[in-house]
């Protein structure tokens, strides 16, 4: 039978291409947010002995019908699961969250057998049987615990608890001589199953730590157990100490693997980032240098100008020979004392002078 609550544990079906958060729309079977507040308990639950029963009322118990339409608030569905709960685990609660979900108005009693009845009829248990009731009292899902549970049902323990329905899973559970314990639950029809988690179990935890028994006993033994304690022979409590010094010796020389490959890759980068910034300096290096020494470069047209510039100022230029003439004023004539002839003059010049020589000597004729 499906618990009432399977409707809110839907798989989520997340897309890429979602619209909703994380991939999710509004086809997906997302459960709306609840606002938060605390629905657990703040005190474990109590022991049988413990509550008060009102014996007055008569007995009657529910049918499977009247239970499932919903019974008043002042009379629950009492429903009944037990176990040894060794170890509790995920498996344990969840199964116990089935049977609480089984009908709308339930109360749920779980028993827990004691050490000396799991001992006889099932086997050594890890926990003891205080440790057993103490972790189903603090299960939130838990109203009522029954210690020292019987190991087979009967109709006065039934009456006596007021019980309506007995919750377990659906596997015949053999033992006590019997090829199901919960055979005559079944035929009564008070049974109402529930389903196993798979994965997980006392079983499994326990073969987990035999399995890897060398592993725990080195750590408990580091952390500080004694080999009395872990029930370790001397000569297994000095390999285990010294597997623990070998292993050390391994994770250091596997740490200092590690650090020398992380150095020996930040040197392959710092190198290869040098190497492309020197290439890329060389590079700008050489342009400069060409720009300045090259055939074309800047040094050359500086030394073509410099030279140009000290030939000019050791040999200037020489002024044009056929310079233009300029029409002068004949300047006045100079006659020598005590002399009427003029003085004498280059061949150049004598040209020139001969007009005014002329006019000179026809001024003293007609003085």
């Amino acid at each position: 039978m499906e618990p009432p609550t399977s409707s809110r544990l839907n798989s989520r079906k997340r897309r890429k291409d979602g619209s909703g958060p994380n991939g999710a729309t509004d086809l997906d079977g997302i459960p709306p947010k609840m606002s938060r507040h605390s629905f657990g308990l703040r005190e474990p639950a109590p022991f049988s002995d413990e509550v008060e029963i009102d014996y007055s009322k008569p007995y009657i118990r529910v049918t499977y019908e009247e239970a499932m339409r919903g019974t008043p608030l002042d009379r629950p569905v009492r429903v009944y699961a037990d176990g040894i709960f060794d170890l509790f685990h995920s498996g344990h609660a969840r199964a116990l969250m089935q049977a609480k979900n089984l009908f709308p108005n339930t109360y749920l009693i779980v028993g827990v057998c004691s050490d000396e009845l799991t001992h006889n009829f099932k086997g050594f248990t890890v926990m003891n049987e205080n440790e057993r009731y103490d972790a189903v009292q603090h299960c939130r899902y838990v109203d009522e615990v029954v210690r020292n549970a019987p190991w087979t049902l009967t109709p006065e323990f039934l009456a006596e608890h007021r019980i309506d329905f007995v919750a377990h899973d659906d596997i015949p559970y053999s033992s006590a001589g019997s090829d199901d314990v919960y055979k005559h639950i079944k035929e009564a029809g008070m049974f109402a199953p529930t389903q196993r988690t798979e994965g997980i179990s006392t079983s499994d935890i326990i073969t987990r730590i035999v399995r890897d028994y060398d592993v725990y006993a080195r750590r408990n033994l580091q952390r500080g157990y004694t080999a009395k304690e872990l029930n370790v022979s001397f000569i297994n409590e000095k390999k285990y100490h010294l597997q623990e010094r070998v292993d050390k010796v391994k994770k250091r020389v596997k740490d200092v693997e590690e650090k020398s490959k992380e150095f020996v890759q930040k040197v392959e980068e710092k190198s290869i980032d040098l190497i492309q910034k020197w290439e890329e300096k060389s590079r700008e290096f050489i342009g400069n240098f060409l720009e300045m020494f090259g055939p074309e470069g800047a040094l050359k047209h500086m030394l073509k100008e410099g030279k140009g510039r000290m030939l000019q100022a050791i040999s200037p230029k020489q002024s044009p020979s056929s310079s233009p003439t300029h029409d002068r004023s004949p300047s006045p004539s100079f006659r020598w004392p005590f002399s009427t002839k003029t003085p004498p003059s280059s061949p150049a010049n004598r040209s020139r002078n001969e007009s005014a020589v002329t006019y000179d000597i026809s001024e003293d004729e007609e003085d």
